[in-house]
């Protein structure tokens, strides 16, 4: 029973949350530029580059190595990332101009061609009695190829002239390679020296992680505050985004579920399946966003992925408690 209470607690705002919504408040109230925005996009830099050096210490190649084997559920979790969601995506182009301002629907987009989440796609499945290490082995995976996919995505996906001016797609994967892959490559190498000590101070550490999304979405917010972004968004729109986010999931939730029955997985696996197939990074969409697109376009891009990571948790908290407490009772 006790198993079942943390993940409840996430139906609940989180701190993290209402972090985040200062940020955007402060943002709103007292946005950064000239000199300052400079001194923040400098120092937010070098955070997200220690966050994922962070990633790349914490993660342990055991537990990657272990649920290697697994290939095709990492298939259908990596065809789920980047093929079934970019396709919703574009099934959503309609509403681009009507229920949505045409930046917002960009939101959507890039939503759509991120990778999974790490943390909380293994967390679920270990609460639901999945395949904890496979989970561990395609989330990492999903982040992993999202380096370079993802810049690829956006560059077919994404009009040009939401992205960062004169940044060609070959650009955003270098840089991204170089602010997001180097430091988690080093991290990864590291571990073996440093692996200890940090998961010895993962509370600590997890100050890092939220801290960098954070300065990230204080200084995008603020750029875009700068040029206006409040008066081209409305409460209407705001709640028309939160209800598009949650059937976007439910799609996602109900086309994993399906496709691991049909393809005849076992019930451990398709838990890992959903799990990790349905989710969409926080922590490294916000960062790719920065390097992607301009930065007067950046709040409007990363507001879909903050709506979508808090309902996504609050969503996959529920299922994951039913699916343990249906191994329970069996």
């Amino acid at each position: 029973m006790l198993s079942l209470i943390a993940p409840l607690r996430r139906l609940i705002p989180d701190a993290f949350t209402g972090w985040l919504l200062c940020s955007v408040a402060l943002a709103s109230v007292l946005p950064c530029q000239g000199q300052a925005a400079l001194v923040f996009g400098k120092i937010t830099t070098v955070a997200i580059g220690l966050l994922f050096f962070l990633h790349g210490a914490k993660l342990s190649r055991e537990a990657m190595v272990s649920g290697l084997t697994n290939w095709r559920l990492h298939l259908v979790v990596l065809a789920s990332t980047f093929v079934m969601f970019p396709l919703l995506g574009l099934a959503m182009k309609p509403l681009a101009g009507t229920v949505l301002p045409p930046d917002l629907y960009v939101g959507i987009l890039f939503l759509c061609t991120l990778p999974s989440t790490v943390q909380s796609s293994i967390a679920f499945t270990s609460v639901a009695r999945g395949n904890v290490a496979a989970a561990v082995c395609s989330a990492s995976a999903s982040n992993f190829v999202g380096i370079f996919v993802t810049p690829l995505l956006v560059g077919t996906l994404i009009v040009q002239g939401a992205a960062a001016p004169g940044a060609s797609t070959l650009d955003a994967v270098l840089s991204i390679v170089k602010l997001l892959l180097l430091p988690f490559l080093a991290g990864q190498f590291l571990r073996p020296w440093i692996g200890a000590w940090i998961d010895r101070h993962k509370p600590m550490l997890k100050i890092v992680d939220q801290g960098s999304i954070l300065l990230v979405v204080y200084t995008a917010f603020s750029e875009s505050v700068n040029e206006g972004l409040w008066h081209k968004l409305s409460l209407p729109t705001l709640i028309g985004l939160g209800l598009l986010c949650c059937v976007l999931l439910a799609i996602a939730l109900g086309l994993a579920t399906w496709a691991s029955r049909r393809l005849g997985f076992s019930r451990e696996d398709e838990i890992t399946i959903v799990f990790c197939g349905s989710k969409k990074s926080l922590s490294s969409g916000v960062p790719m966003a920065k390097v992607l697109f301009a930065p007067g376009a950046l709040g409007m891009v990363i507001l879909p992925v903050m709506l979508f990571h808090q309902i996504q948790l609050m969503v996959c908290a529920v299922l994951a408690a039913r699916w343990a407490q249906r191994r329970d009772l069996s």
